[in-house]
């Protein structure tokens, strides 16, 4: 299992909801929804579906729960392989 704290992360938006995660990513002109359990970095993403993800040019937006610590919305920049791997199982749909 992966850990946050081995990315180059930013954080966005600290203790929010999925609502407030999904509204924010609405901006972002390329955007996935994605089901609970989905891996990314070797995390699994967990929360009410559906989880939006956005990608920022070379860099992937999603909301990350941390348990006891709350919903953060993070920035993950230099993301290529795992946007390319998001892409390609949006095609594959």
């Amino acid at each position: 299992m992966g850990c946050l704290e081995s990315l180059p992360y930013e954080v966005l938006l600290s203790k929010i909801s999925f609502k407030e995660s999904r509204e924010y990513l609405a901006r972002y002109a390329e955007k996935y929804d994605v089901e609970p359990g989905y891996k990314m970095f070797d995390l699994h993403l967990i929360g009410v579906p559906p989880i939006r993800v956005a990608i920022d040019g070379e860099s992937l937006l999603f909301p990350f729960t941390k348990p006891c610590h709350g919903t953060f919305l993070i920035r993950v920049p230099d993301a290529v392989n795992e946007i390319e791997r998001l892409r390609n199982r949006e095609k594959s749909k």
